[in-house]
């Protein structure tokens, strides 16, 4: 059913990119701790935080820290519950495709009653495609999200038919410590970038592997994506784990995951453009 929301809470930085992208940013009213693109609706009001602050932790320091979080409060966000409702949202916008990377959908609808939940759980590129339409449907702005996704299109058929052969085995590293190699959309695009994954599936979580079993696979290039980091922080944590790291592919690129990769939306594709410059350099 079309609809036309009129103030929007999202509380998914995907999800703030996508309604930006629908030229809807003056309906947006709140967004998550973690919402910081385009950095023009960074005033708004901010209304969830993690439980316990991440900022300058490691991989593996993270990860010990988000499961005291599940183990004693049964999430690892908060939400500001008073400041949601004060904003009057007649749309919000969650996910369920992960408790760690963002408020799921179960927190929310247990925290608001009578306001419209859309939730986003895309797992492949497929999906985003679907979420983005939508929000289209959802906010009455249905031709600004066909066009969207047709300008994601035409940009993906135009890698895949730039890309050159013989295509080189790629290792992608989403998280170091303990490591885990990648899913949902993330191997879609590096095959669309000429890239011949070398652990990963596309359309399911992401998994675990054990460094030795990450040495055999024997890749031509690595990829370095923890998931939710930006460069900055993915160039701290390759230095955190040179140790590990070193030899394990000739070629070696940094990425800046949060940007390009961890989040559902229309960057992707930037993502995957500048996957197919790494994987094939001019």
């Amino acid at each position: 059913m079309l609809v036309s929301s009129s103030r929007i809470v999202s509380l998914l930085p995907s999800a703030t990119e996508i309604v930006c992208a629908l030229g809807l940013e003056d309906r947006l009213v709140g967004i998550s701790h973690s919402c910081d693109y385009p950095e023009r609706i960074a005033n708004r009001p901010r209304l969830t935080r993690p439980r316990t602050s991440l900022e300058g932790l490691s991989s593996g320091e993270i990860d010990a820290a988000v499961r005291a979080a599940l183990r004693d409060h049964g999430s690892v966000y908060e939400i500001d519950i008073d400041g949601l409702k004060a904003l009057e949202p007649d749309l919000i916008l969650t996910q369920g495709i992960c408790d760690v990377c963002a408020v799921p959908e179960s927190q929310v609808i247990t925290s608001i009653v009578g306001t419209q939940v859309l939730t986003l759980d895309a797992h492949d590129l497929a999906a985003i495609f679907a979420s983005i339409r939508d929000v289209g449907c959802a906010t009455g702005a249905v031709e600004q999200a066909e066009d969207c996704v047709a300008d994601m299109e035409r940009r993906i058929s135009a890698v895949r038919a730039r890309v050159a052969h013989p295509r080189p085995r790629v290792l992608a590293l989403e998280w170091l410590d303990p490591p885990y190699v990648p899913g949902h959309w993330v191997p879609e695009l590096i095959a669309a970038a000429g890239g011949d994954l070398v652990a990963g599936a596309a359309g399911r979580p992401s998994y675990r592997m054990e460094w030795s079993e990450l040495r055999a696979l024997d890749p031509d290039i690595l990829l370095m994506m923890p998931c939710g980091f930006n460069l900055a922080e993915t160039r701290r944590e390759a230095e955190r784990y040179d140790d590990v790291l070193r030899g394990l592919a000739p070629r070696v690129h940094l990425l800046d995951a949060s940007a390009y990769f961890s989040r559902s939306g229309p960057r992707v594709v930037d993502g995957l453009e500048m996957l197919a410059s790494a994987i094939f350099p001019a």
